[in-house]
């Protein structure tokens, strides 16, 4: 069989992974530079930064048992066990990085990294998945794991009927900054801060994270706030972003800062089952089994499990 997953990030290769234990033929295509999608990791002269997802837990047993085979790998570890206070549940990053995760799940898979998909449309045998260089790859099986208004665009030109459940998903912006400094900061241990004050629904401490040779902050606005500014010009929010960002730097002397921003970076509303399908197309990622890295896993595992019983 052949299969085409569309995005590398953590529901596109848990998929593609597990198709190709069957020995089916799998590509992977993603627009980006590398793998991970909002599992990304940026470096800043010396400085890892997690820019995107930031942790992550295990609340089932099937989710638990890869989280340690990733452990056990060593491209994940536990950062801590809250943040606030401890309350025993660990909250687990990636050890390198969140991409470390999405690195170590696309080695042996055919990942083809900045190739855009511009169209899926009906071949005459399968699926054709057209990209925007003209090219088009011919399958019996699409799996979509990009953002839900990104999937709708890519199916226009077919004759699915995609529920409103699933049509109609829209998302949560994030505006974020990324700050390198010299010295002390006001971020407590264990490097963690969620919803810290009126603007920031996380702030993360990379270094002490375990992440990063050196101190590097990555500050995620809240949904209300990114929203009000979306559209305001780039440099003027993320010079205000800075002034309010002040108060966690501390007497730290910023050495470098770059603006982040997430279009879609968490599903509003989720499709109550783990995937959904239908003639050879089946849609996955984070908005159908919850916006967390363990819902994008088990969706696609689902997924895979889908494709492998056609």
């Amino acid at each position: 069989m052949r299969v085409v997953v569309v995005g590398a990030g953590l529901s596109g290769l848990m998929a593609a992974r597990r198709i190709a234990t069957q020995n089916h033929e799998v590509v992977v295509l993603d627009k980006g530079r590398s793998t991970g999608g909002r599992c990304a990791t940026r470096r800043i002269g010396n400085a890892v930064v997690d820019h995107g997802a930031q942790f992550f837990t295990a609340r089932s047993d099937e989710f638990a048992t890869i989280a340690g085979e990733w452990m056990r790998a060593g491209v994940a570890m536990e950062w801590c066990r809250g943040f606030s206070d401890n309350d025993g549940h660990p909250r687990m990053c990636g050890a390198h990085g969140m991409t470390s995760i999405t690195k170590y799940l696309a080695q042996g898979l055919d990942v083809r990294c900045s190739t855009m998909v511009f169209s899926i449309e009906r071949a005459s045998d399968g699926w054709g998945v057209r990209l925007d260089d003209g090219r088009e790859l011919l399958t019996d099986v699409v799996v979509v794991t990009c953002p839900i208004p990104q999937t709708m665009s890519l199916l226009a030109n077919t004759d699915l009927s995609i529920p409103d459940g699933i049509r109609t998903i829209d998302y949560d912006k994030t505006i974020a900054a990324l700050v390198v400094v010299n010295g002390d900061t006001n971020v407590p241990q264990p490097g963690g801060v969620q919803n810290g004050d009126d603007t920031f629904s996380f702030i993360a401490d990379n270094k002490q994270k375990g992440i990063s040779p050196e101190r590097a902050l990555t500050f995620h606005c809240n949904p209300a706030f990114s929203e009000m500014h979306w559209w305001n010009d780039e440099a003027t929010t993320h010079d205000l972003v800075m002034q309010l960002a002040a108060p966690w730097l501390g007497a730290a002397t910023v050495t470098e800062h770059q603006p982040k921003r997430w279009r879609m970076a968490t599903p509003k509303t989720t499709w109550r089952e783990r995937c959904w399908s239908t003639q050879g197309i089946i849609l996955a990622g984070d908005a159908f089994a919850g916006p967390r890295v363990e819902g994008a896993v088990l969706s696609g595992l689902a997924a895979a499990d889908v494709v492998l019983a056609s």
